[in-house]
C-alpha cells in the first residue's frame, strides 16, 4: 500500500480557515440538529467510508473540524494518509455528541473528499513516471483559500510542492521578460533586489532563451510548451553547460504525455492538472446503530 510522508499543515494556520468554513455552513445555527438534539445531548458512533476506489487524504483535517465543534469528539483514523482504499472500506470511526457530528459532517466531508480527489489524481500522474528520475510538481493554480490544503494533497499523492506563493522563489515568466526587456535584464534587476538565498527560475520557449538563461546563471530553467525534440536538445545543452542547474518542463502535461516528457531527462515536470482536473473522491458518514 502506498503511503505518504506529507506533513499536515499546522492547526495554528488551519484553525482560522476551518472556523470560517464552519461559520459559513452553520450560519445562525443548525436548525435541524438543534431542534432534534439540544447541545450535548446523546452520544453516537459514526463511521467514514469510501464509496469509490481512491487515495485517501485529509483525515486529520476532518478530525479537526469535529474537534473545533466539540473537543469531546473522538476521531479514530483507520486509513493511512496516501493509502489506496476500495469502495466500501471504513476509513475512520467517530464518537461524540449528536450535535457535533451532524453539524460538522458536511464541512469535514467536503474537505476530505476534495483532498482525496486531488491525491488520487496526483497518484495517477506519479505512477506514470515512478521508474524515472523526474518528479511531478504542482503549481499556484489552486482554489483561493484552499492552497495550503490542496498542495498538501498533492504531496500525499506523491508530488513535490512548487513555490507556495510569490515570496517563496523568483520565477521570471514570459510577461516579466517582455516588460524587463529580456532575460538578461530581468535576472540582473532581480538579483539586485532579492534576499539570499532565493533561487531564480526562468521560463524559456526556445534554445536562444535557454542560452540567455545559461549566460546569466539562472538557477532553474523551465522549458515551457516545447516540442519533445526541442526539449531534448535544451536538456542536453543545459547539462553540457552546468549539471547543477535544475530543469523543469511545463505546458501540455497530461496523463498521456507525462512519461514522454520525463524521458527527455528533465528534473521536474510541473502541472496544474492534479488540482484543476481532479474530481472529488466520494466519501460518506454513517451512524452505526447501537
Amino acid at each position: 500500500m502506498n503511503t505518504s510522508t506529507a506533513a499536515s499543515p499546522p492547526f495554528v494556520i488551519l484553525d482560522r480557515y476551518l472556523q470560517d468554513w464552519l461559520i459559513e455552513d452553520i450560519g445562525r445555527g443548525d436548525r435541524t440538529t438543534q431542534s432534534l438534539f439540544p447541545s450535548g445531548t446523546g452520544q453516537n458512533h459514526a463511521i467514514l467510508m469510501v464509496k469509490e476506489d481512491g487515495v485517501v487524504a485529509g483525515l486529520p483535517i476532518a478530525a479537526r473540524v469535529f474537534y473545533l465543534l466539540d473537543p469531546c469528539v473522538t476521531f479514530k483514523a483507520l486509513a493511512i494518509e496516501g493509502g489506496v482504499y476500495q469502495k466500501g472500506e471504513t476509513i475512520a470511526e467517530i464518537q461524540g455528541p449528536f450535535d457535533a457530528l451532524l453539524t460538522g459532517e458536511r464541512v469535514a466531508l467536503n474537505l476530505a473528499m476534495r483532498l482525496s480527489g486531488i491525491a488520487t489524481m496526483t497518484r495517477r500522474y506519479v505512477e506514470k513516471i515512478k521508474d524515472l528520475p523526474a518528479r511531478l510538481v504542482d503549481t499556484r493554480k489552486t482554489t483561493p483559500g484552499l492552497r495550503v490544503l490542496e498542495k498538501y494533497a498533492t504531496q500525499v499523492g506523491g508530488a513535490v510542492n512548487h513555490r507556495m506563493g510569490l515570496d517563496d522563489a523568483v520565477m521570471i515568466k514570459d510577461n516579466h521578460i517582455v516588460a524587463a526587456g529580456g532575460i538578461g535584464a530581468a535576472i540582473a534587476q532581480v538579483r539586485a533586489h532579492i534576499p539570499y538565498p532565493l533561487s531564480i527560475e526562468v521560463e524559456t520557449e526556445d534554445l536562444d532563451q535557454v542560452e540567455e538563461a545559461l549566460q546569466h546563471q539562472a538557477d532553474i530553467i523551465m522549458l515551457d510548451n516545447m516540442p519533445l525534440d526541442l526539449m531534448r536538445s535544451a536538456v542536453q545543452r543545459i547539462r553540457q553547460s552546468n549539471e547543477r542547474i535544475k530543469i523543469e518542463a511545463s505546458g501540455n502535461v497530461t496523463i498521456e504525455t507525462i512519461r514522454a516528457i520525463a524521458e527527455t531527462g528533465v528534473d521536474y515536470i510541473s502541472s496544474s492538472a492534479p488540482v484543476t482536473r481532479s474530481p472529488w473522491l466520494d466519501l460518506s458518514m454513517r451512524f452505526v446503530k447501537p
